[in-house]
């Protein structure tokens, strides 16, 4: 698999959040999968792939496949594809109990 540029593919002025159950996780390199069922506005259910860091960045930041189960309720923030799909690269997850986990490397608080 060819390593990309995040400009190559994302667009920073197209930020996003999701709220969607976690159906699938690639913990793979370079970059993890998070895969989500999301209801749209509609209310049609349509599946988001979201880019995460590598599983070493992951694990230094506290996502494991012991915080996130497959069916987990997760809300993740980040940038949509340039094509509009529902894909994007994710800047950090919330989970339900309050805690925030970021998807690459730390970020400073706002």
């Amino acid at each position: 698999m060819a390593h990309h540029a995040f400009s190559a593919e994302f667009d920073i002025s197209k930020p996003f959040k999701v709220r969607g159950m976690l159906t699938k996780w690639e913990m793979i390199n370079p970059h993890s999968w998070f895969h989500l069922d999301v209801k749209d506005e509609s209310g049609e259910v349509v599946a988001w792939m979201i880019e995460g860091g590598s599983p070493n960045q992951l694990i230094k930041n506290g996502v494991t496949k012991n915080t996130l189960a497959i069916g987990t309720e997760l809300v993740i923030e980040g940038y949509q594809a340039k094509d509009g799909t529902n894909k994007g690269v994710g800047r950090n997850l919330l989970l339900a109990d309050g805690r925030r986990l970021f998807l690459y490397s730390r970020e400073t608080e706002k």
